[in-house]
Formats: structure tokens, sequence, C-alpha cells
């Protein structure tokens, strides 16, 4: 987003849980989020987008997010909810009209979100509040494709899993993206493999992957590694970016997801990645 101003990003609500703490320090690495509120940012001031930080299915009515909508009524509203509602989520949004998004996936889907914004298209968030969450998805595919394709440089993706299927789907998700796909290991990703980004599918990774994690980082200290996760908690999180990983994703993760990861990873030095979210 060179030469554009930074967009701000409002966080609200009671985001000390650990896993929201990773998610929003993830994301302020990308644009001015201000927690509370940002009326002293100058007067008028309408956030790009409001982050409502859920640590549990209670943290916000509906009262509430109505009247941060009646405050800023053009600002687009997201939920970022803990491993608390990892099952709920499954079955539809708390809150009607306001996505809800898993705080492992909320960096790279809010990376995504922003530079739709900046280009002037308003993206998923942009379509209206009563839109199913499968209309979400299939109007973000196809546009997904068009931006990535047409990002210069376009970063190359390596992607490595244990299991064949799943590093065939997880290959087919990058291509699909339209990221140049530079290899494709099954087992433990390579020392040598080529690549911008690392895309590990790890499930549920045990001592030895992190192990061969922080030997992978090591050896490659530019390449930027993402680890996929089962089901990613903040100590586990933690542990890997510790290791050596930039972000860590759930699985099976999502489009916008993916690609606002590997965007904002490859545009960014690998000595800033995941310095905030690893610190802890």
């Amino acid at each position: 987003m060179a030469g554009r101003a930074v967009p701000l990003v409002a966080w609200l609500g009671d985001g000390s849980a650990d896993e929201l703490v990773i998610a929003r320090d993830m994301a302020a690495g990308f644009c001015h989020l201000v927690v509370g509120d940002p009326a002293g940012a100058g007067d008028g001031v309408h956030p790009t987008v409001a982050v409502l930080a859920a640590h549990a299915p209670s943290s916000w009515t509906l009262q509430a997010a109505a009247a941060v909508s009646r405050r800023w009524p053009l600002t687009p509203l997201v939920t970022a909810v803990t491993s608390l509602a990892d099952g709920r989520r499954r079955s539809g949004p708390w809150l009607p009209g306001v996505e809800e998004v898993a705080w492992h996936d909320l960096p790279g889907r809010l990376a995504w979100w922003l530079r739709e914004l900046a280009a002037g298209r308003p993206g998923t968030l942009g379509l209206p509040a009563t839109a199913r969450r499968e209309e979400r998805i299939g109007d973000s595919a196809a546009r997904v494709r068009r931006v990535v394709t047409a990002t210069r440089p376009t970063p190359t993706v390596s992607v490595a899993s244990g299991c064949r299927t799943a590093l065939d789907g997880l290959a087919d998700l990058v291509v699909a993206a339209g990221f140049p796909l530079a290899a494709r290991t099954r087992g433990r990703p390579r020392l040598d493999d080529a690549g911008d980004v690392l895309v590990w599918d790890a499930q549920q990774p045990s001592g030895t992957d992190l192990a061969w994690l922080g030997m992978l980082a090591a050896n490659r200290p530019s390449l930027a590694i993402v680890l996929l996760e089962s089901f990613p908690r903040g100590d586990t999180a933690r542990a890997a970016m510790r290791a050596g990983a930039a972000a860590v994703l759930g699985r099976p993760v999502g489009l916008e997801a993916l690609a606002g990861t590997l965007l904002s990873l490859a545009s960014r030095p690998r000595t800033a990645i995941g310095a905030a979210g690893a610190a802890g």
C-alpha cells in the first residue's frame, strides 16, 4: 500500500485474551490500529474497519454492536473470536450482519480486505449484510485470483504436508489463488525448497516438527513460513512463531485468509515478520 494513507482500524472490546493479542499485534504491522475509541485521531474520524474483539460469544450484544454501527454507519464491522467459539462459528455468526472471523484468520483476511478497499473495490465487506456465508465465499474466489495474478512481483509459494490428500488440496488452493507453485513436498519441507513463502500443513505440530521448523528458519532466514494447524491455540501459535513461523493459520484455510497472509508477508522485510506475535 505504498503511497497511500495508512488505513485506520478500530479495535473495540476486551482484547486481553492471548489469542486476540496475537491477532491484534500481527494486524498492527500493516495498518494504523487503535485500541479503543479512535476519536483522538482527529475530528470526524471514521475507521476503515472496526473489529469487535470477543473473548466469548457473550462479549458483545446485538445492542452494543448496533451502537457502534450507528456511530460509524459507513464502517464495516467484523468480530474477532477466540478458540472458545471454534465449534459454534460453524453455525453462523451470533451478531446478524457482522462477519465473524477466527483470531488466527483475522490478520490475513484484514490484510486482504484493506488491499481491496485501497484499490477502490468493496470486496466481500461490501456485500449486503444479509448475504449468506456461501455467497461471500463464492464472490471472493474469482476476485482473489484476479488480484493476485495482477500483483507484481507475485510471490512464489512452496507447499508441504505429510498427507497426500491434504498436499494435493493445498497445492490446488495456492494455484487457484493465482500464486506460482514453486515446489510441493510430501512430508516435512526440505531445507532447499524454492519459493518466497512456504506453507506447511503440519496438522498437529509435534515437538519434532517445531525443531525442524527452527532449523528451516535458521537455514533460510529470508523465507516466510506459514504453518497450518488443525486447532490453533494461543500457546501453540506462540511456540511456532518462536521456532520461526511468520504466521499460523487454521485448517482448512480459507482463500482470503491465505491470499492476504501470503501477499502481506511477501511485501514485508523478513526481520519484521511475526516479531510482535512471537514476543511474550
